[in-house]
């Protein structure tokens, strides 16, 4: 069964996406923990980060960075954390969140709720600096 990433990157669930390659698709996170939060994943389903090969996670790093830039360019934020935590869906990915503080990076607070049109609006200005 394809994870839901899976399909996104099919485009059978709509996305708000920032970058993508012929390996790796970046999309905002429609429940947010901060303005411009954004998953970096392979196109290939595979569900443990540390199980892709060394060669595909070091490319999936260097892209990850290439979308960090461009997030900390269109979103004021000291940083742009990266977290892997693996666990909410079977298929390798990255969080990348514009924090002002450590405790910005915190995914047991309440998510932010966005419309379909701030998520575009947001997408839009992060895509233009990627």
């Amino acid at each position: 069964m394809s994870s839901i990433f899976s399909k996104i990157i099919a485009g059978e669930i709509p996305s708000h996406r920032i970058a993508e390659s012929d390996k790796f698709y970046a999309f905002l996170d429609i429940e947010p923990i901060a303005p411009g939060h954004t998953l970096v994943v392979p196109k290939k389903e595979v569900d443990y980060i540390f199980d892709l090969d060394d060669e595909t996670l070091g490319e999936l790093m260097i892209f990850a960075k290439k979308v960090a830039k461009g997030i900390q360019k269109a979103i004021e934020c000291k940083r742009v954390a990266v977290a892997v935590i693996g666990l909410e869906v079977p298929h390798a990915h990255i969080h990348l969140v514009p924090i002002e503080q450590e405790g910005d990076l915190d995914f047991k607070k309440p998510r932010l709720s966005y419309t379909r049109d701030e998520l575009a609006r947001i997408g839009d200005r992060i895509r233009e600096q990627v």
